[in-house]
């Protein structure tokens, strides 16, 4: 006789399963802190052309979502568990590349054509990488429940953000100490080395993690142009085109924020991780506060506070270079946005979209983001290569571009969304102060016990 869904037996396996995807998200944190984090650093050490530097974030931002249309059309065919397995162990795979792009810089060989290989070989991965989210994305869905789904979001988030920032700052100390040996070379393959495993061993814990059935009839797949000429009609599509346009603006300076801060600041690998990853430590603090938030008052009302910071983050980085400020500053603004904005958005994309059409429908929502990905740092690109003005330095005029850019999509798409779940009132001020002197001794007190808890995630069997 086949289990109920919602049987003492499947909540368990579900339960179970939720936790391996905390474990798998940790081992996937320390990949993408030790690898994909690093990869605009070593194209810069390969000497890479500044230009060349933000079309890594331009030409992988599009085709990376791409692919996702086609993973999405395998959902319902094949288990999801076996889709996200195989990509998951070529995606380990790929990093051999970037360890043998860094061997062949130390030998001399190749040195000029390097960095135009090391650009297609990332593009490869991004599209691999990616092509995982969509079914990722509906197989979250349903081990979560809806009235759930802010707090367990934010807890995953805490705990994997916290491992991805003592990862990112560990390897910055390895990478500085390679650097004054005179290997830095050396550092990035070890990087890259580890990420590898790390990435094998998510592979692994993934393989034993339980997936619900889903059930797609014919009628639940839209085609992509479909999509496009229903978005502006729908909540989730003016959604969309607001995320794909604030993702334009927005990579127009986050392409060339690791140049601005290792090439013109000149500052330390060690320095630049910190300053980059501050903004996650900012974040763990509030993290907890906002999944609390979104569930009594909606993801709508979260997305509308933390976008009023967006335009003003740019200006932000270039108001002093001292290393002191730029940890403190943009990365707490920074990361009170990215706390919120970034869970309030994933939890939104469920609100909107039904199960059986969320792997088609996320994939769509990553191709238009990726477009504006790709024409955001290519203008990005363009503008730095073009940009010969003296009475500022170029690279700050790009950013003072960037944080006007930001503004538009806040200020003409926001009002034309809604919260379509239903939710308390939400009454202003009252309720963020309410939020944070009531509820925030228990949420610090959670979020130290679930740092503390963190190493029963990697003892995982």
């Amino acid at each position: 006789m086949a289990v109920k869904e919602d049987s003492p037996i499947i909540e368990k396996k579900k339960k179970n399963a939720r936790r391996r995807m905390i474990s798998e998200g940790i081992f996937a944190s320390i990949k993408s802190s030790l690898g994909d984090s690093f990869v605009a650093p070593f194209a810069i050490a390969i000497n890479s052309s500044s230009s060349l530097v933000a079309l890594l974030s331009s030409i992988s931002g599009l085709l990376g979502p791409l692919s996702q249309t086609y993973s999405s059309r395998l959902i319902g065919k094949y288990p999801r568990k076996k889709i996200i397995s195989k990509t998951i162990l070529i995606e380990s795979l790929m990093w051999v590349p970037f360890i043998f792009i860094a061997i062949l810089f130390y030998k001399n060989l190749f040195v000029n054509a390097l960095p135009f290989i090391l650009l297609a070989i990332f593009t490869l991965y991004t599209i691999i990488r990616d092509m995982s989210s969509p079914v990722w994305f509906s197989w979250i869905g349903d081990l979560v429940k809806e009235d759930k789904r802010g707090k367990w979001v934010s807890k995953k988030n805490l705990i994997i953000d916290f491992v991805a920032v003592v990862s990112a700052i560990s390897a910055s100390f390895l990478l500085d100490l390679f650097t004054h040996k005179g290997q830095p070379i050396f550092g990035f393959i070890t990087l890259f080395s580890i990420a590898l495993m790390f990435r094998l061993m998510s592979w692994k814990v993934l393989k034993k993690t339980y997936e619900p059935k889903i059930k797609l009839k014919k009628t639940d797949y839209f085609s992509f142009w479909d999509f496009l000429k229903e978005a502006p009609k729908t909540n989730f599509g003016r959604f969309t085109i607001f995320r794909a346009t604030l993702f334009f603006s927005a990579y127009v300076t986050a392409s060339l924020l690791a140049v601005y801060l290792l090439r013109i600041l000149g500052l330390s690998y060690k320095t630049y991780i910190i300053i980059i990853f501050a903004g996650t430590i900012f974040s763990l603090g509030i993290i907890e506060l906002w999944g609390k938030f979104a569930d009594k008052y909606g993801n709508y009302k979260v997305i509308c506070i933390t976008s009023l910071l967006i335009p003003i983050i740019p200006i932000l980085w270039i108001l002093s270079p001292n290393p002191i400020y730029l940890i403190i500053v943009p990365a707490l603004v920074g990361g009170i946005y990215s706390a919120g904005f970034n869970l309030a958005t994933g939890n939104f994309i469920y609100d909107n979209v039904s199960p059986q059409k969320r792997g088609t429908a996320v994939s769509y929502f990553h191709i238009l983001n990726g477009i504006g990905i790709f024409l955001g740092a290519g203008f990005g690109a363009l503008l730095i290569k073009f940009i010969t003005i003296t009475s500022i330095e170029p690279i700050k005029l790009i950013f003072i571009i960037g944080a006007v850019l930001r503004a538009i999509p806040v200020i003409i798409f926001l009002p034309k969304l809604k919260e379509v779940r239903k939710t308390k009132k939400f009454k202003g001020t009252r309720d963020l102060e309410n939020l944070f002197l009531k509820e925030t001794k228990p949420t610090l007190l959670e979020e130290a016990h679930e740092i503390i808890s963190i190493p029963k995630y990697f003892s995982i069997k």
